[in-house]
């Protein structure tokens, strides 16, 4: 019996999701209200093992509900989900200058100074929230504002190291 059941488990992986959206319309009799192919598959796996060899014990369903009684899960009560409080906190970027230092630059033969202020940055007066957007305001176009004042490399991320590229081999080159 339990061949057979991988047998058939196994033939679900390989159909198509019209197929799958198909077989569960017959097993559950209503349309799925997901197209994601692993969900129907275990939905519908679910529903073919009950079949075969018997739902869970009464004593599991009891003990379920009673789990789901007792309080939030995955953030959900009766279905409706709330915030859970996480404080997100606010990753320092270590590139970043202190509060203070001034940064300097020399953009087409014009000497750029940026005050960093406690919140942001400080230049000709007027207050940036990021480096972004003082490089920006001086060059006219779209700039990581680390890379033009030279406080990082292009490319490199928050954690010094730059990102592996899908697809290629940088050993084969």
């Amino acid at each position: 019996m339990e061949e057979g059941i991988r047998a058939g488990l196994g033939r679900l992986r390989d159909l198509p999701i019209k197929e799958l959206r198909a077989r569960y319309c017959d097993v559950f009799g209503a349309p799925p209200k997901t197209t994601n192919k692993h969900h129907l598959v275990r939905r519908i796996a679910w529903q073919v093992q009950v079949e075969i060899a018997g739902d869970l014990p009464e004593r599991a369903w009891a003990r379920a509900a009673e789990i789901a009684d007792e309080g939030v899960l995955n953030g959900r009560v009766d279905g409706v989900r709330h915030a859970v409080s996480k404080r997100k906190r606010k990753r320092f970027d270590w590139r970043l200058p202190v509060p203070g230092t001034e940064l300097s630059r020399v953009y087409r033969d014009r000497r750029i100074l940026v005050q960093v202020v406690a919140g942001g940055f400080e230049y000709e007066g007027q207050r940036y929230r990021s480096l972004s957007a003082v490089a920006r305001q001086v060059t006219g176009t779209r700039w990581n504002g680390l890379v033009f004042f030279g406080l990082a490399k292009r490319g490199e991320t928050l954690t010094g190291k730059r990102p592996k590229r899908a697809g290629k081999d940088r050993r084969a080159a």
